[in-house]
Protein backbone atom coordinates (compact mmCIF):
# COMPACT_ATOMS: atom_id res chain seq x y z
CA UNK A 1 0.00 0.00 0.00
CA UNK A 2 1.69 3.36 -0.82
CA UNK A 3 1.63 6.34 1.41
CA UNK A 4 -1.66 8.13 -0.95
CA UNK A 5 -3.58 4.92 -0.27
CA UNK A 6 -2.46 5.04 3.25
CA UNK A 7 -3.61 8.94 3.81
CA UNK A 8 -7.04 7.71 1.87
CA UNK A 9 -7.90 5.47 4.36
CA UNK A 10 -6.80 7.55 7.18
CA UNK A 11 -9.23 9.91 5.70
CA UNK A 12 -11.78 7.74 6.02
CA UNK A 13 -11.00 6.59 9.82
CA UNK A 14 -11.33 10.84 10.21
CA UNK A 15 -14.62 10.38 8.89
CA UNK A 16 -15.97 7.42 10.13
CA UNK A 17 -15.12 8.53 13.77
CA UNK A 18 -16.20 12.29 13.41
CA UNK A 19 -19.48 10.89 12.42
CA UNK A 20 -19.17 8.64 15.71
CA UNK A 21 -17.95 11.48 17.51
CA UNK A 22 -21.32 13.75 16.51
CA UNK A 23 -23.93 11.03 17.39
CA UNK A 24 -22.15 10.77 20.66
CA UNK A 25 -22.01 14.17 21.45
CA UNK A 26 -25.48 14.74 20.41
CA UNK A 27 -26.81 11.93 22.65
CA UNK A 28 -25.19 13.76 25.37
CA UNK A 29 -26.75 17.03 24.75
CA UNK A 30 -30.20 15.23 24.86
CA UNK A 31 -29.74 13.18 28.41
CA UNK A 32 -28.35 16.54 29.85
CA UNK A 33 -31.51 17.98 28.85
CA UNK A 34 -33.33 14.69 30.54
CA UNK A 35 -34.32 13.23 27.32
CA UNK A 36 -33.26 9.29 27.20
CA UNK A 37 -35.67 8.15 24.01
CA UNK A 38 -33.18 7.98 20.97
CA UNK A 39 -30.02 6.74 24.12
CA UNK A 40 -30.04 3.38 21.59
CA UNK A 41 -30.23 5.05 18.54
CA UNK A 42 -27.42 6.97 19.03
CA UNK A 43 -24.85 4.83 20.68
CA UNK A 44 -25.96 2.35 17.32
CA UNK A 45 -25.01 5.18 15.05
CA UNK A 46 -22.05 5.69 16.86
CA UNK A 47 -20.58 1.81 17.13
CA UNK A 48 -21.79 1.26 13.19
CA UNK A 49 -19.06 4.34 12.40
CA UNK A 50 -16.60 3.18 15.02
CA UNK A 51 -16.61 -0.72 13.34
CA UNK A 52 -15.95 1.07 10.44
CA UNK A 53 -13.20 3.16 10.77
CA UNK A 54 -11.80 0.13 13.53
CA UNK A 55 -11.84 -1.94 10.01
CA UNK A 56 -10.20 0.32 8.01
CA UNK A 57 -7.56 0.70 11.01
CA UNK A 58 -7.17 -3.38 10.47
CA UNK A 59 -6.62 -3.31 7.24
CA UNK A 60 -3.38 -1.67 7.81
CA UNK A 61 -2.35 -3.27 10.52
CA UNK A 62 -2.89 -6.89 9.34
CA UNK A 63 -0.61 -5.26 6.31
CA UNK A 64 2.24 -4.51 8.50
CA UNK A 65 1.67 -7.26 10.80
CA UNK A 66 2.41 -10.07 7.38
CA UNK A 67 5.71 -7.90 7.01
CA UNK A 68 4.74 -5.16 4.64
CA UNK A 69 6.60 -1.98 4.82
CA UNK A 70 4.04 0.85 5.49
CA UNK A 71 4.99 4.64 4.83
CA UNK A 72 3.06 6.29 7.07
CA UNK A 73 1.88 10.22 6.93
CA UNK A 74 0.42 12.47 9.18
CA UNK A 75 -2.93 12.16 8.07
CA UNK A 76 -3.23 8.17 8.68
CA UNK A 77 -1.70 9.04 12.22
CA UNK A 78 -4.24 11.69 12.50
CA UNK A 79 -6.75 9.25 11.66
CA UNK A 80 -5.48 7.16 14.53
CA UNK A 81 -5.78 9.97 17.06
CA UNK A 82 -9.56 10.49 15.51
CA UNK A 83 -10.48 6.82 16.34
CA UNK A 84 -9.08 6.59 19.92
CA UNK A 85 -10.31 9.36 21.42
CA UNK A 86 -13.96 9.20 19.93
CA UNK A 87 -13.12 5.14 21.35
CA UNK A 88 -12.63 7.04 24.64
CA UNK A 89 -15.55 9.46 24.09
CA UNK A 90 -17.58 6.74 23.70
CA UNK A 91 -17.23 5.08 26.97
CA UNK A 92 -17.54 8.22 28.79
CA UNK A 93 -20.73 8.96 27.14
CA UNK A 94 -22.11 5.80 28.11
CA UNK A 95 -21.14 6.44 31.85
CA UNK A 96 -23.12 9.75 31.70
CA UNK A 97 -25.95 8.34 30.26
CA UNK A 98 -26.18 5.94 33.23
CA UNK A 99 -24.96 8.92 35.82
CA UNK A 100 -27.95 11.39 34.12
CA UNK A 101 -30.54 8.27 34.43
CA UNK A 102 -29.60 7.83 38.35
CA UNK A 103 -30.38 11.80 38.65
CA UNK A 104 -33.07 12.42 36.83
Amino acid sequence: MNREELSMLGFEIVAYAGDARSSLMTLLKEVRSGNFDNVEKYLKEADENLNLAHNSQTKILAQEAGGEQLDIGFIFIHGQDHLMTTLLLRELVQDFVELYKKNK
